[in-house]
């Protein structure tokens, strides 16, 4: 554990995300300190590690230059996305490390404090498969309150965005077939059955993309 908490900033395009994975993090003070939680807006203060959520967000590595306005904090993505391909994707553009959602707390920690230590970081291959509907959930997404798993909540958060079936299968890796099998069961959850009224609800219940920064720390 190194002299000093590693400071940490948490990155995705959803508030909801951001203080869900703050929210993880808060009980291991001792060993990373929360410095920033942004929403759609790059990293501003003086981190050591930038945790990037990837919900709905396509692959891994896409945006990774924009995420740290300036400094040399180390960036590591925390993604469902796990696709050898995109790993490779994401540190070749900067990423120090790459980890699976699948992965608690204190595992979380423990790979930062790799990262920080210099070590490259990529997901366990046995993780590659896992499906965040038949696993463990880390931190929080929109649509969880409503019953939605973290996949349905993905799928529903693309389609607010306005992306297609077929767009949505190839930003989660996941069949045409699989994607309508997903899409029917978010439908069913929140009572709607056209995606009119979908990207209706999804707007109306936090699935459109904020901007926000919450400083934690100085």
């Amino acid at each position: 554990m190194p002299a000093q908490p590693i400071r940490v900033a948490v990155v995705n395009d959803y508030e909801l995300v951001v203080a869900g994975l703050a929210a993880m993090l808060a009980p291991f003070r001792e060993q990373v300190v929360l410095v920033e939680a942004d929403s759609g807006l790059p990293v501003v203060g003086d981190v050591d590690v930038v945790l990037f959520d990837t919900f709905a967000r396509g692959e891994g590595g896409r945006g990774l230059e924009g995420l740290v306005a300036s400094g040399t904090a180390r960036i590591v993505v925390f993604s469902w996305h796990t696709d050898p391909g995109v790993v490779d994707r994401a540190l070749r553009e900067g990423a120090g490390g790459y980890l699976h959602k699948a992965l608690g707390a204190h595992e979380i920690v423990a790979a930062l404090e790799k990262v920080c230590d210099g070590e490259v970081v990529r997901p366990d291959a046995r993780l590659a498969m896992t499906d965040p509907d038949l696993d463990r959930a880390s931190g929080a997404w929109p649509g969880q309150r409503e019953g939605l798993s973290p996949r349905e909540g993905e799928i529903l958060a693309y389609i607010t965005q306005g992306l297609s079936n077929q767009e949505i299968a190839e930003s989660t890796y996941l069949s045409i077939n699989s994607v309508k099998t997903y899409i029917r069961t978010a439908y069913r959850k929140i009572g709607v059955t056209r995606r009119s009224q979908a990207v209706a609800w999804g707007m109306t219940n936090g699935f459109v993309p904020d901007r926000s920064r919450v400083r934690l720390a100085d």
